[in-house]
């Protein structure tokens, strides 16, 4: 199982890592402000990550780390 982890303070809110996660496990947190004033994504199901690693690859501002 792959784990996610996001820096989630430098998280832009772009929406880029949630439109190229193909399992749509990604989603942005509406629920929190990060201290850029934007809501940060998250990974709503941890273990059915597949670890592909496209959402840390289309991060612009690399936040986004896969642990396999």
């Amino acid at each position: 199982m792959a784990k996610l982890s996001f820096l989630t303070d430098l998280c832009k809110g772009c929406g880029l890592c949630v439109a190229a996660c193909p399992k749509n496990l990604l989603v942005l947190d509406k629920d929190t402000i990060n201290k850029k004033g934007h809501a940060p994504a998250k990974i709503t199901d941890q273990s059915k990550c597949i670890g592909c690693a496209f959402c840390a690859t289309m991060c612009p501002d690399c936040i986004i780390t896969v642990e396999t």
